[in-house]
């Protein structure tokens, strides 16, 4: 499982959420996408730990905290949809 963190600084690293989330457990992996056009951060990041108690624990200590003058969104990360697009690359118009 993994939990979305959102509302985050733009000068947020992934060693100072690591920090921030290993005070509630063992941090598996950090990802903060960037943008595909400007390579700047997205002001949101996703957080993997070891156990899911562990997760519980993080998530409810810091959804609300204020944190790099952000107040934080935490939560379980919901899975990632399919983002197919009506009539693009399986189009079956004819011409």
């Amino acid at each position: 499982m993994s939990i979305y963190v959102g509302n985050l600084s733009y000068e947020v690293t992934q060693d100072d959420l690591e920090q921030v989330f290993a005070e509630y457990g063992t941090v598996s992996r950090v990802q903060l996408p960037l943008d595909r056009e400007t390579g700047k951060m997205r002001g949101f990041g996703f957080v993997e730990m070891k156990t899911e108690a562990e997760e519980d624990a993080a998530i409810e200590a810091l959804d609300g905290a204020e944190w790099m003058g952000r107040s934080l969104k935490v939560n379980k990360a919901k899975p990632r949809e399919d983002r197919k697009s009506p009539g693009r690359g399986g189009s079956t118009r004819r011409y």
